[in-house]
């Protein structure tokens, strides 16, 4: 989880996450990669790390991100800016009265292979 943490703060300072959350480019895949194989790749080993994310909507003010997913960006109804990160899985919208809580909910898959010699 704190390697999680650790490349969802390196994206966010770096302009990772973009203006379109479908489409990155291929700079964002390398850097992706490289930040992958420099955190968790021995020298044994062949790494790969694939970023998939999902969107969650709901009602009111709290949009609950999937068990294994960490919010990366939140958005809320009624013209409503504020906003924080609860639990580290939960966008909350701070305004009253709130109609819907959106929540950009991403998760780092990595992939070991030990290299045969």
């Amino acid at each position: 989880m704190k390697a999680i943490r650790i490349l969802l703060c390196v994206f966010l300072g770096s302009g990772f996450v973009a203006a379109n959350p479908e489409q990155c480019t291929l700079s964002d895949l390398q850097s992706l990669d490289s930040i992958c194989k420099s955190r968790a790749c021995t020298a044994e080993q062949t790494c790969s790390c694939k970023l998939t994310c999902t969107d969650v909507v709901t009602k009111g003010a709290l949009a609950v991100c999937p068990e294994d997913h960490t919010p990366i960006s939140c958005s809320c109804g009624m013209g409503c800016g504020s906003w924080d990160v609860r639990n580290q899985q939960q966008c909350h919208c701070q305004c009253s009265g709130i109609d819907w809580t959106s929540a950009r909910c991403c998760k780092i898959i990595a992939s070991y292979e030990t290299v045969g010699r």
